[in-house]
């Protein structure tokens, strides 16, 4: 079934990934493009609506990123956001200035005109801004929308051409009815239909499968996380005894976690599992290495050299099956393989990470959608809870926790305090709520005092945050009593640690895990 597409153009904006996810939450299919994107492949995409977003260029500035000039008169509905209307404005005759008092954060926005993107508003809301620029004359057919105290063209539209822009932010739920706003653009203006669902999706991805794989075998990577095991059931939906799931242990798990996974999937699902202890060739990998990139590329190898070399046990394998995401494509920014203009974060193990000669073809069926909506996948097509609940954990294990050479000592070390900490937060019914919650194992020593002597042991850190979508996250305030009980654990039950330290960085600037 072909879906009405929305594309967003990326000029740079932290909120590019959360406008394609407000666009997905209402069924229409979005993906975020380069900003110079060609009239002639929107069209070849047959995109139904624009959304151009903000960045923190201004117009004026040389060098500034532009879109394609024929894009205003495509035909196509546009609706731009802070920089992206401010681009519109300039391009087709109107002006743009510097403002004097730069306006940020909550703002109450007055409503004109309640056709099209206000339709059915009221005349007064809340809005986010987050601007330092302002279109001060309207090109030629626009007219104010909305606007506020500070800023008279907030809102501004051409009926005719369905070109429209807004100053503020409509895709963070600081903008009260942001979402509707989105939704009227996307239905009212655009006239899209919501017919990206998760059971559409289903559909379509089993058809798919089945004309790549054909009547050849295919290997699953499986690590018992929702993405994963979301794929091998989705796999095997459609290709049934011609899938295997291969479980390499790397030696970087969580404390007796290799043998739950195998417990729980040979438990809940009735395929082929086979499962791995690689960890000393992983050990081996990346001995003596500490920046922390060259672990990411050296576990990412090695995971698809095992799987060669496994597959060859098994006879022809062609395929690979592995849970990579939007949100990992995007955060690794491989050339080819994704289609904004960001940079590289950090490289996740199974994208960036990829050795350049792999044998395997690679099938991935959920590298277009968001976690959230992996989580509604993989609960549709009967993933177990225990599973689709699991807090999401790294391919490259606790190799990233440990900041500076990973040892198996210093594995074994880290294991505990990880254990400490999730089993308190689940103790403290706080799991669920959590996006992520463990320990990071820092080369940071530090002096003490126990049983009046002087120690000069290891530093814990204790990482929480809550996120949907992993993209934007924000420090979780668990309860002080909490805090206080994960850290006596850590430093009674922990003989190499005497220093605990609680992270309260947000992403951005920060990312969640800390290589």
């Amino acid at each position: 079934m072909k879906h009405d597409f929305v594309a967003v153009l990326d000029f740079g904006a932290q909120y590019a990934m959360l406008i394609a996810r407000r666009v997905r939450e209402c069924n229409v299919y979005c993906e975020i493009l380069p900003h110079n994107v060609s009239i002639e492949e929107l069209k070849r995409r047959k995109v139904k609506g624009i959304i151009i977003s903000g960045g923190p260029a201004s117009v004026y500035d040389k060098g500034a990123p532009q879109a394609d000039p024929r894009l205003w008169k495509s035909g196509i509905p546009i609706l731009g956001i802070c920089y992206g209307t401010q681009l519109m404005a300039k391009a087709l005759g109107g002006q743009v200035k510097p403002e004097r008092k730069k306006e940020y954060g909550r703002t109450e926005l007055f409503i004109d005109d309640q056709t099209d993107l206000f339709a059915g508003f009221p005349k007064q809301i809340i809005c986010w801004m987050s601007h330092g620029d302002s279109v001060v004359k309207l090109p030629k057919g626009f007219k104010v929308l909305a606007g506020t105290k500070n800023t008279p063209l907030a809102a501004i539209g051409n009926h005719d051409r369905q070109l429209y822009g807004v100053q503020f932010h409509p895709e963070v739920v600081h903008t009260e009815r942001g979402t509707e706003i989105i939704k009227n653009f996307v239905y009212v203006v655009c006239g899209c239909r919501p017919t990206w669902t998760t059971k559409n999706f289903i559909q379509g991805s089993i058809k798919e499968l089945k004309e790549t794989i054909g009547k050849e075998k295919i290997l699953c990577a499986l690590s018992g996380g929702v993405d994963s095991s979301t794929v091998s059931v989705l796999v095997n939906k459609a290709v049934g005894k011609q899938l295997t799931c291969m479980f390499i242990d790397q030696g970087f798990m969580r404390k007796n976690e290799a043998k739950k996974i195998v417990e729980v999937f040979t438990r809940n699902f009735k395929i082929n599992l086979i499962h791995v202890d690689a960890s000393q060739r992983f050990f081996a990998k990346i001995k003596g290495v500490t920046d922390p990139e060259e672990k990411r590329h050296r576990i990412g190898n090695e995971f698809i050299r095992v799987f060669e070399e496994e597959a060859k046990k098994l006879g022809k394998m062609p395929f690979l099956a592995q849970g990579t995401l939007y949100p990992d494509v995007i955060e690794s920014a491989v050339p080819g393989l994704t289609a904004t203009t960001a940079v590289r974060i950090k490289t996740h193990h199974n994208v960036g990470g990829l050795p350049k000669d792999i044998k395997f073809k690679l099938v991935e069926p959920l590298k277009k959608l968001f976690k959230d909506e992996v989580r509604a996948l993989g609960r549709e097509i009967g993933v177990p809870d225990e599973i689709i609940s699991r807090q999401p954990f790294p391919g490259p294990g606790l190799a990233i926790r440990i900041i500076g050479e990973v040892t198996p000592e210093r594995v074994k070390i880290l294991q505990t305090l990880d254990d400490i900490v999730v089993s308190e937060v689940k103790k403290a019914g706080l799991y669920k709520e959590l996006w992520q919650s463990f320990a990071v194992l820092l080369p940071i020593r530090t002096v003490g005092v126990m049983g009046d002597k002087r120690t000069y042991l290891n530093t814990a850190a204790v990482r929480a945050v809550t996120s949907t979508d992993a993209m934007t996250a924000d420090w979780a305030k668990l309860p002080y009593e909490l805090l206080d009980k994960i850290s006596n654990r850590i430093i009674n039950e922990t003989k190499e640690v005497n220093r605990v330290v609680y992270d309260i960085s947000s992403k951005p600037p920060s990312t969640i895990e800390w290589e």
